[in-house]
C-alpha cells in the first residue's frame, strides 16, 4: 500500500498532514486527469459518427445457420416453438438473436470503455416489476445474456430494436427513426446528468415518479398506467390458484397445460426441490427465515420467453403456514451468447465461475432495486438462476404503441440504460465522450435502420426455410 496526506485541523493547532494508507477498492483523491477530459479525448480515435457503419463479416452465418447453432443444448422437441416465434415477426426475430447481433456488432467501433451491459438491451426487455415492499419499479428486466462489454452494443441493439418495433406497429419511417435517435439522446443527457452528480445520488437517481418527467414522456402516462394496473394483480398467488389443484392428500400440485406448463417425473421433480438447499447459500442471511416459513408443494415444468424456449425451466410452488402461494422460477442459465464475440472488440472473459450466478450478479450490478430472493443452484450438473415467479411482473409491448408513443417509449427506455450502465461504468468517461450535441444520436439512428433493414432480410431467410420444411416451426 501507498500513503496519502491529507489534511486535518486540529483545535488550536495549525491544521497538520496526516498520513492515511490507500485502501484496494477505493478511490485515491486527489486523483490527476479529468474522466470527461479522457473520453473526449476518445472521441479523436472513434468519432462519434463511426457509429453508423455497419460492416458485415464475409464469413458471417446466414439466418438459419445461426438459429441452428443458438438451438443447440436446448430440448429439442421445443425448438420448433423457439423457431415459430422467432418467424413471427422481424422484432421477433431481432429478440431471438442476441448472438448473431454481437456477432456483426464485434466489426463495429467501440471506445473501449467497458460497463456491465444487459446484452440483449430490445425495447420489449423493459418492465415493472414489485420491491421489497411491493411498490412497483421500472427497470431492464432480463439478464440472460448480460457480460462485461461495450457499452454501445447494448445502446445500438435498443435503438435498432424500436425501429422494428415501430415497423412492427405500422408507424412510418421517420417516426421509427426518430424513436431511435430520441433513444439514444436520453441516454446520452442522462449520462450527462448522472456525471454531475454526487456518487450516491447518481446511483440511485432516476426515481420512477420523475422517469416521465424526466424523459418528456407524457404521452406513455395512460399505457403506464394500465401495465401498472395489470402488473399489480401479476403474483405468484393468482399463478398458483389457476395452475394447481388440490390432491388427495390436501397438498396442492400443478396441473398440466401443455405445452406451456406440464409435470415431471418424481425424480426430476425431487432433483430440482433438492437444489433449492444450495440456493439459500446465494442468499443473503437476512432473507432465509423468509424462506424458511415455506413448504415446498410440488415442480413443474415450464416453458419461457422467445429467446429462451428450449432452456430448461421449473417452477416451484411455496405455501406458507396459511396456504398462501409463493412461486420461485428455477431457469436454466446457459453461457452468455456474447462470449464468443467479446475478444474481438477488445474484451477479456475472463473464467465465470457459475452461468447463474453471472446472470445475478450482472443483474444486481445494472438495476436499483432487484429481486429479494435472487439467487443461483445447479441441478443435475447445469447451473441454474432462481427468482421470484410473477413478482407484480409486466411490460410495454413496444410493437404495440402508437406512433405517437414511440418516442416517448424511446426516451424512457434510453435514460434506463443509461442509468444501468453507470452503475460499472463512470458516468463522467461516457458522458465525455458522448458529448453535448446530437452526433452520436444521429449516427446510432442510422445505424438502427440499417441494422433493421439487415434484421429484415434474416428474418426473411428464415421464413423461407420454414416454408420449404429445411427447419421445424410451431406457433
Amino acid at each position: 500500500m501507498t500513503e496519502l496526506d491529507t489534511t486535518v485541523p486540529v483545535q488550536g493547532e495549525e491544521p497538520t498532514a496526516r498520513r492515511l494508507p490507500t485502501v484496494q477498492g477505493f478511490a485515491v483523491r486527489p486523483s490527476s486527469g479529468s474522466p470527461r477530459q479522457e473520453g473526449k479525448a476518445l472521441r479523436d480515435r472513434v468519432p462519434r459518427s463511426a457509429h453508423a457503419t455497419l460492416t458485415l463479416h464475409p464469413a458471417r452465418p446466414d439466418a438459419v445457420t445461426a438459429v441452428e447453432e443458438s438451438n443447440r443444448g436446448r430440448i429439442e422437441e421445443l425448438t420448433p416453438i423457439r423457431v415459430g416465434r422467432m418467424a413471427a415477426t422481424p422484432f421477433a426475430f431481432l429478440r431471438g438473436s442476441a448472438g448473431l447481433m454481437a456477432h456483426d456488432l464485434a466489426g463495429t467501433p467501440v471506445t473501449g470503455i467497458g460497463a456491465q451491459i444487459c446484452g440483449d438491451a430490445h425495447a420489449a426487455n423493459f418492465g415493472l416489476y414489485a420491491d421489497a415492499r411491493g411498490g412497483l419499479v421500472i427497470d431492464l428486466n432480463d439478464f440472460d445474456e448480460t457480460a462485461h462489454g461495450p457499452w454501445e452494443w447494448d445502446v445500438k441493439r435498443l435503438a435498432t430494436s424500436l425501429v422494428l418495433a415501430g415497423r412492427e406497429a405500422g408507424a412510418d419511417e421517420d417516426t421509427c427513426r426518430q424513436a431511435a435517435y430520441d433513444a439514444v439522446g436520453a441516454y446520452r443527457r442522462t449520462m450527462r446528468l448522472l456525471a454531475r452528480l454526487p456518487a450516491l445520488d447518481a446511483w440511485n437517481a432516476i426515481a420512477d415518479e420523475e422517469l416521465v418527467s424526466h424523459t418528456d414522456a407524457h404521452d406513455l402516462v395512460g399505457t403506464l398506467e394500465r401495465v401498472s394496473e395489470k402488473a399489480r394483480n401479476n403474483t405468484s398467488g393468482r399463478f398458483a390458484a389457476k395452475s394447481t389443484e388440490l390432491a388427495e392428500d390436501g397438498t396442492r400440485r400443478f396441473v398440466d397445460a401443455p405445452p406451456v406448463l406440464r409435470r415431471i417425473p418424481d425424480e426430476e421433480a425431487s432433483a430440482v426441490a433438492a437444489s433449492l438447499g444450495d440456493y439459500l447459500q446465494t442468499l443473503s442471511e437476512d432473507r432465509l427465515p423468509l424462506l424458511g416459513r415455506y413448504a415446498i408443494q410440488d415442480v413443474a415444468f415450464r416453458v419461457v420467453g422467445t429467446g429462451s424456449v428450449g432452456t430448461r425451466s421449473y417452477v416451484v410452488l411455496l405455501l406458507d403456514h396459511r396456504g398462501e402461494a409463493l412461486v420461485l422460477q428455477v431457469k436454466e442459465a446457459r453461457p452468455s451468447a456474447l462470449l464468443p464475440h467479446l475478444p474481438a472488440a477488445g474484451f477479456e472473459t475472463p473464467p465465470v465461475v457459475h452461468e447463474g450466478r453471472r446472470v445475478v450478479l450482472g443483474q444486481k450490478r445494472m438495476q436499483v432495486v432487484s429481486d429479494i430472493l435472487l439467487g443461483w443452484t445447479t441441478v443435475a450438473g447445469r447451473p441454474f438462476q432462481v427468482r421470484q415467479f410473477r413478482n407484480r411482473k409486466g411490460s410495454v409491448d413496444p410493437a404495440a404503441l402508437g406512433a405517437d408513443q414511440m418516442d416517448d417509449y424511446g426516451r424512457m427506455t434510453g435514460a434506463l440504460l443509461a442509468r444501468a450502465h453507470a452503475h460499472s461504468a463512470d458516468p463522467r468517461l461516457v458522458a465525455g465522450y458522448c458529448g453535448k450535441n446530437e452526433e452520436l444520436d444521429e449516427a446510432i439512428a442510422q445505424f438502427a435502420v440499417t441494422y433493421a433493414d439487415r434484421t429484415e432480410q434474416d428474418h426473411t431467410a428464415l421464413v423461407k426455410a420454414v416454408r420449404e420444411g429445411r427447419v421445424r416451426s410451431e406457433v
